[in-house]
């Protein structure tokens, strides 16, 4: 594009250069990989928080809940509409707004006083997930050279790893220590450090493609694409039915103290680390394999909780194997939905955020209103039958390979 608008000028000085071909910008990676690291930390503190937030807020743990169903939501509609929607902008200056939201989503949340406002602010973040899960791949590929694009990507998904083993616990023992707040507080100022690095570290970049939303269309029109986010839809809901209320069934029927279900959260977040690594070796040979395995695994975890959670260690077990397991889902659906369309890799990778932001929501309203109806024990029992249907799902239709023997 070469008449620029005042929206699509060129940033300071200080910032980086776009990546001439041959060169990397790996400043700019690592302030992606902040940005994945806050906003995948804020998304998951609500689960090491719940029980603390509905006393303070004065609601019931099912209604806290549903600030993660009001992220959930409004991610899956940005994912979508953002990327067109901003169409004509720089897309330094659409990553540098998003997180703001996710500074201001933190600030909102730390200091309210009601539920009303704490959802609101859990909508600002839905935004700006949304918008930079939609928007990242592409974003990487402009700051690296396209041989060095998937490790450029493993760099920006360590923020989630890391994310997933930091903010439950911390979350969880700030929130004893200081009160649930302490913990927006300490996001909000991961998030400010983070909007700090990408206004020195990301270059300008004039959009370039005008997203079209009839390739979505044609997307959905494709079978394997709406098997793979239907499976999407049995699969996460079922874990985020389960995980999201995970804290009221190990405080109310395995009666842990909070030491001990940070300890667990934790182990959780560590064993997710690793599962991460598993989950890309057997997606790299099979994808469906990989969402079997994960998918089959939480499945017995579900059951387990739901049969046996009064006992201390089949929980802490249970837990930490979830952890492990759930880390090959999003791998191997990611190969999968670039499998079923290579053509168009991009829309496709945003149909699977919107789907994965669908699924977070219905398995927290699922979760919650099971919670609130029939007890902690419900929420397990949520996750077990979905997780079950959503892997016989893969099993029957999901990707076969297509390597020759």
């Amino acid at each position: 594009m070469s008449n620029a608008t005042c929206m699509d000028c060129p940033p300071t000085a200080a910032a980086a250069a776009e990546a001439p071909p041959g060169t990397s910008n790996w400043a700019g990676i690592a302030s992606l990989t902040l940005g994945v690291f806050g906003l995948v930390t804020a998304e998951f503190l609500p689960a090491s928080l719940l029980t603390a937030m509905s006393a303070d807020l004065g609601v019931s743990d099912g209604a806290a809940g549903q600030a993660v169903t009001a992220t959930a939501v409004v991610g899956a509609v940005a994912a979508l509409s953002l990327p067109v929607l901003t169409g004509r902008l720089n897309r330094r200056t659409v990553m540098l707004a998003l997180t703001f939201l996710l500074v201001i989503s933190n600030a909102m949340a730390a200091t309210t006083s009601s539920l009303t406002v704490l959802l609101a602010s859990r909508v600002l973040l839905g935004v700006a997930l949304g918008g930079f899960w939609s928007m990242v791949a592409a974003l990487a590929l402009r700051l690296v050279p396209e041989q060095v694009f998937a490790r450029a990507m493993s760099v920006v998904f360590t923020g989630v790893s890391v994310a997933t083993v930091c903010a439950a616990p911390i979350g969880a023992y700030m929130g004893k220590l200081w009160g649930w707040r302490s913990a927006f507080v300490a996001a909000g100022v991961v998030s400010l450090v983070t909007l700090l690095v990408q206004i020195f570290a990301i270059p300008s970049l004039p959009a370039r493609d005008k997203p079209n939303l009839r390739v979505l269309g044609e997307l959905l029109g494709r079978v394997n694409v709406r098997v793979a986010l239907f499976a999407v839809l049995l699969l996460v809901s079922g874990h985020f039915a389960g995980f999201t209320y995970i804290r009221p069934l190990m405080e109310g029927v395995t009666h842990l103290s909070v030491s001990a279900i940070s300890g667990i959260l934790l182990a959780y977040g560590i064993a997710g680390f690793f599962g991460n690594f598993v989950g890309a070796f057997i997606a790299e040979r099979s994808e469906r394999h990989a969402i079997v395995f994960g998918g089959a695994l939480i499945a017995a975890v579900g059951f387990a909780l739901w049969l046996a959670s009064a006992s201390s260690v089949v929980t802490a077990a249970a837990i930490t194997l979830w952890g492990f397991a759930f880390a090959a889902l999003p791998v191997g659906f990611q190969a999968w939905i670039v499998r079923a369309a290579p053509d168009h890799a991009e829309g496709a990778g945003g149909l699977l955020v919107a789907a994965f932001q669908v699924a977070i929501a219905s398995g927290a309203v699922g979760g919650g209103l099971l919670v609130d109806r029939v007890g902690a024990l419900g929420a397990p029992g949520f996750c077990a039958i979905a997780l079950t249907l959503g892997t016989l799902l893969v099993i029957l239709f999901g990707p076969r390979p297509l390597r020759a023997a």
